[in-house]
């Protein structure tokens, strides 16, 4: 890959990925129209189909669910943090913040703009 392939990408300040699961569709897409309208992030996307393997309470389990990518901004994530939390049905949901290193600049400033709760 040449140098021309990171033209447009800039060092990520602020952008921040959150992903999280939901125990179906219907649920992750709930939580996500949720967090897009009250402009907690840009965009969020469910992944159906995924399988997760997990031990809970001393047992290994398999449950089928969505994987959700939430797309925000580091000044909101506490604020989606907590109402993730709030809406989520599990008693303990996956929440990790993930700091990409690099951003194509206008998706930065797209995702930034989106994200704005006084608005």
């Amino acid at each position: 890959m040449g140098s021309r392939a990171f033209e447009g990408l800039q060092a990520s300040a602020a952008t921040r990925l959150v992903l999280t699961t939901a125990p179906d569709a219907a649920t992750a897409e709930r939580i996500a129209r949720a967090l897009v309208e009250e402009r907690l992030c840009a965009c969020a996307t469910v992944l159906p189909g995924a399988t997760s393997v997990y031990r809970w309470q001393g047992v290994v389990e398999a449950a089928a669910e969505c994987q959700v990518v939430l797309k925000c901004v580091e000044p909101v994530v506490e604020r989606l943090v907590a109402r993730l939390m709030a809406l989520h049905p599990y008693e303990l949901p996956e929440c990790i913040v993930l700091e990409p290193r690099q951003v194509e600049s206008r998706y930065a400033a797209w995702i930034s703009e989106q994200c704005d709760p006084a608005r």
